[in-house]
C-alpha cells in the first residue's frame, strides 16, 4: 500500500515549550503531511482524557493564546512545507473578534481553521473571514447528524471537511466497519475532501480508511506517547516517528 497522508494532532505547549517542537519534528520525520495544532482550552467539548489532562497541563503553566500562536509560527519557519491547521473552540476564537483572530492565524502560517463548536451555518463569520485570509475553514461532521443536516453540509461548497468517525470523545479505539464507510460516503458527496479521525492509532485502520478519505486523523495516540515519555525526548521522538509512519503506511 502507497503512503496514505496523515493528519497529526498536537496540543501546543505539551508538555514544555521545547518538547511540543520535538513532538512536531518527530511528526514530520515520521511523514506527517498535517499538523493540526490544538490551542488549549479548559471545557473542551469532543476530546477524550489524554488529550483533555494535556490541556489542563499547559493552561497550568499560564499558557496563553499568544503563545499558541508563536508555537505555530515558529513550527511553520521550521517546515514551511508542512501544513497546519489549528484547532480550537469558539470562544477563543470569538472573544478576540473572529476577523482579528484569523488575520493573527493566517500570519503565524495557519491555512485551515478546524472550531468543532462553530457549526458549518451559524459560524460567528469564520468561514468569511478564513477566505478573506487566505485560509480554510473545516467543519465537523459527526455520525449523530441526520441525513439532511449532513446532505446540506456536504453541498454547502467546502474544500474540506473533518469526519468524526464516530460520536463520543476522542482517543477511544475506533472500529472501522461498512457504516463507517457509508458515513464518509456521505460527507463526501457534495465534493467535498474528507479527513477521517477520532480513535485511529494503527496502520489497520487508516488502510481501512484509505480509499475514502483525504487523510487520516491521528491525535490521542501521539498525546498518550508525549505523556509516556516525557522525561526522556529521544524515546518519545522515536517513538512518536515510528508511530507516524505505522499509520500512514510510509515504510511500506
Amino acid at each position: 500500500m502507497s503512503k496514505i497522508k496523515l493528519m497529526s494532532h498536537l496540543v501546543a505547549g505539551y508538555p514544555t515549550n521545547e518538547l511540543s517542537l520535538a513532538a512536531a519534528r518527530a511528526l514530520v520525520a515520521g511523514g506527517a503531511d498535517i499538523l493540526e495544532i490544538q490551542l488549549p482550552f479548559s471545557d473542551p467539548s469532543a476530546d477524550g482524557p489524554a488529550i483533555q489532562t494535556a490541556c489542563t497541563k499547559v493552561l497550568e503553566r499560564n499558557y496563553r493564546t499568544q503563545d499558541g500562536l508563536d508555537y505555530i509560527a515558529q513550527i511553520h519557519k521550521e517546515f514551511p512545507d508542512v501544513t497546519i491547521y489549528l484547532m480550537s473552540y469558539g470562544s477563543l476564537i470569538y472573544t478576540p473578534g473572529v476577523d482579528a483572530f484569523c488575520r493573527k492565524a493566517a500570519a503565524c502560517g495557519v491555512t485551515g481553521m478546524i472550531i468543532p463548536d462553530l457549526p458549518f451555518d451559524c459560524d460567528e463569520g469564520l468561514t468569511k473571514a478564513c477566505k478573506e485570509n487566505g485560509m480554510e475553514n473545516i467543519p465537523v461532521a459527526a455520525p449523530s447528524m441526520s441525513d439532511e443536516r449532513l446532505s446540506k453540509l456536504a453541498h454547502s461548497g467546502f474544500k474540506y471537511i473533518y469526519a468524526a468517525l464516530r460520536a463520543g470523545i476522542t482517543g477511544t479505539n475506533t472500529t472501522i466497519d461498512d457504516a463507517t464507510i457509508e458515513f464518509l460516503n456521505k460527507v463526501s458527496a457534495g465534493g467535498s475532501k474528507v479527513y477521517g479521525g477520532f480513535g485511529i492509532s494503527n496502520g489497520e485502520q487508516s488502510g481501512a480508511l484509505s480509499k475514502s478519505v483525504e487523510a487520516v486523523v491521528a491525535g490521542s495516540v501521539f498525546v498518550r506517547i508525549i505523556s509516556e515519555n516525557q522525561n526522556d525526548s529521544k524515546k518519545m521522538s522515536e517513538c512518536i516517528t515510528a508511530k507516524a509512519k505505522e499509520i500512514s503506511h510510509l515504510e511500506e
